[in-house]
């Protein structure tokens, strides 16, 4: 077994009991309609055999055959009731036009999924279904990280997804989803994360713990893994982390060291120009030029 995947195996470790990665999924379609320039499928997803799995999967209205698609990870922003719509109107701190209309026009299908506690999954408190998993031998974020990655394995089931050209986005918690999937997951080729770099020891050095959710909490993960050691698990792959100097939620010290480790590493193995950290005079948003160099980045890697 080499290296890196001693490592994968670790993380998954400490990601705590999961339910059955090779269960077979099962899709209903609830709803199909065109909304703006796209067509909007409403699902439910049967990935983790305890409870059904709301999404919405957009696609452009014109062409036909296998696409590029992206996996899109809401955000968190204590906005419980919203999940997955976030893809379909956006937030306070995302960019318009939504990025349902954003990916679609550039021709891209695109899934997003209701996160544990979040969208029509909500019902019990973050803090309840935290502990409620950690008393049974889950992690809350490793049960999430599986259903995205069982999400990943829904997109292969399309006949209209190309399977090498998968992308992940998100920003804040959904950043921070995008990076620990690709780094979990190679079948996903490309990862952008937008405002969700957290240097987990910077973080407890600033006391900021707090302005975190009980949810991206791993137990024992500090231990065995620096940040940038999980993310060094994406390379060679592209990975664009564009950042904001002046957010509380990812203090500028934790961006310096990440940026520095796996600048390095990208080089150790040839390829610089695949990993970018973009830093912006903001707090915790989404600018409208990260909006674009996100847009530049899919449309150089992902096609």
């Amino acid at each position: 077994m080499s290296a890196m995947n001693k490592r994968r195996e670790k993380l998954f470790e400490l990601l705590g009991d999961l339910p059955d990665a090779n269960r077979p999924i099962s899709v209903t379609k609830m709803a199909e309609q065109q909304i703006d320039s796209f067509i909007l499928e409403t699902l439910l997803l049967d990935l983790n055999g305890l409870e059904q799995v709301p999404a919405y999967f957009a696609r452009p209205i014109e062409g036909e055959g296998k696409r590029p698609v992206v996996l899109f990870n809401h955000s968190h922003g204590g906005q419980y009731d919203v999940g997955k719509t976030e893809l379909l109107k956006s937030s306070h701190y995302l960019q318009q036009p939504s990025y349902a209309k954003q990916l679609t026009d550039m021709g891209y299908g695109v899934l997003c999924i209701d996160a544990w506690g979040f969208g029509e999954r909500r019902g019990k408190a973050e803090s309840e279904m935290f502990k409620e998993m950690l008393w049974k031998g889950q992690v809350m974020w490793g049960m999430m990280v599986y259903d995205s990655m069982r999400a990943v394995d829904y997109l292969l089931t399309r006949e209209d997804v190309e399977p090498t050209k998968i992308a992940t986005v998100g920003m804040s918690m959904g950043g921070l989803m995008a990076w620990w999937l690709a780094a979990l997951d190679d079948r996903v080729q490309v990862c952008i994360d937008i405002c969700g770099q957290v240097d987990a020891e910077t973080l407890i050095r600033a006391r900021g713990l707090d302005h975190h959710g009980f949810y991206s909490y791993v137990p024992k993960l500090v231990k065995y893994f620096q940040t940038a050691e999980i993310q060094q698990c994406i390379a060679p792959r592209p990975h664009l982390s564009v950042v904001g100097n002046h957010d509380r939620l990812t203090p500028y010290e934790g961006l310096n060291k990440i940026d520095h480790a796996l600048t390095s590493y990208y080089e150790e193995l040839g390829y610089r120009e695949h990993w970018q950290m973009v830093r912006y005079g903001c707090g915790h948003i989404e600018t409208t030029s990260m909006r674009k160099d996100v847009c530049s980045f899919l449309q150089n890697y992902l096609g």
